[in-house]
């Protein structure tokens, strides 16, 4: 018999995850939130600035992060460390499955979120954490007044880019485009770095050095050719893909792997909902996680009540 019972099991612990609890909690549910990692906050933890969030313009991921994890631990919510590997069905419950522990429950919602794209380039495995990195924030330091390459042409990219040109002698922005995605308020700021140099319409085709990243192959999307670039880090900011692996086979997914629900956050199996960059939308931001969250929570009562 599972000891850990709970009415509202929510998977992960970024703004999606933690703003499901805050409501949760507020509405009396027994609530628990499972991550896998050792600090709550998702993705937005590796944000060197959010200033989009209304109310706090130029506020840091870490610190939007440690500020909704205080407001959920404030609240007295359980959150538990553990990697979900599944989830089965038995009857109305919902039996959640970590390594050390199940969950039960009458409600899940899945807000696991998104890792980061890879390039799936030669030499990109071998050299992870050699100079091949996927967070600027978390790794720029490493390479103060060294060479750098940032691979994309989103917002991530541009803001990987800005926060390593503080610090590093060269920033190459590698895009295999001829213009950028990025907002235009980003793309406005490239322009006070001069160590920034934008590479168009080009594809990092290998990441080569020993023991450490030393150089990167290019080619020239237009014309084919290729040639060699000394780097002494890649930044990969390619995107990311929704982390719904462990749920593949109960709910359903789009071609792209996101969990498709509406609004309302609930998907094809009752008591099971979806929130954040985890499900089909067309916004995938702080603030838009943040009201899924508190969506699904609405939704999960009028289900659990309803009758």
């Amino acid at each position: 018999m599972c000891e850990n019972v709970y009415d509202m099991i929510i998977v992960g612990s970024g703004p999606a995850g933690l703003t499901a609890g805050i409501y949760g909690k507020r509405a009396g549910l027994k609530v628990v939130i499972l991550e896998s990692g050792f600090i709550q906050g998702g993705q937005i933890v590796n944000t060197y600035e959010v200033d989009n969030y209304p109310g706090m313009p130029g506020i840091s991921g870490l610190e939007l992060a440690e500020k909704l994890k205080e407001h959920v631990t404030g609240l007295g919510v359980e959150i538990a460390r553990g990697k979900v590997k599944g989830i089965s069905l038995d009857g109305e419950w919902k039996i959640v499955h970590t390594k050390k522990a199940d969950y039960r429950g009458k409600a899940v919602i899945l807000a696991a979120g998104a890792v980061h794209r890879k390039l799936e380039v030669p030499g990109e495995e071998e050299l992870a954490g050699m100079g091949v990195s996927y967070c600027a924030t978390c790794d720029g330091a490493f390479f103060k007044d060294k060479t750098v390459a940032v691979v994309g042409g989103g917002d991530a990219a541009v803001e990987d880019a800005i926060f390593l040109a503080r610090g590093c002698k060269q920033v190459y922005l590698i895009h295999r485009r001829d213009q950028l995605r990025a907002a235009q308020v980003l793309q406005d700021a490239l322009k006070d770095f001069h160590n920034i140099t934008c590479i168009w319409d080009t594809t990092v085709e290998k990441i080569g050095g020993e023991q450490q990243v030393q150089w990167i192959t290019l080619k020239q999307t237009k014309t084919a050719e290729e040639y060699q670039l000394d780097v002494d880090g890649v930044f990969i900011a390619v995107g990311t893909v929704p982390d719904t692996g462990f749920v593949k086979e109960l709910v359903d997914l789009d071609e792209h792997g996101y969990i498709k629900a509406g609004e309302d956050g609930r998907t094809d199996v009752s008591g099971i909902y979806a929130a954040g960059d985890i499900r089909t939308k067309e916004l995938r931001q702080i603030i838009t996680a943040a009201a899924d969250g508190a969506n699904c929570v609405n939704s999960a009562q009028q289900d659990l009540y309803k009758g």
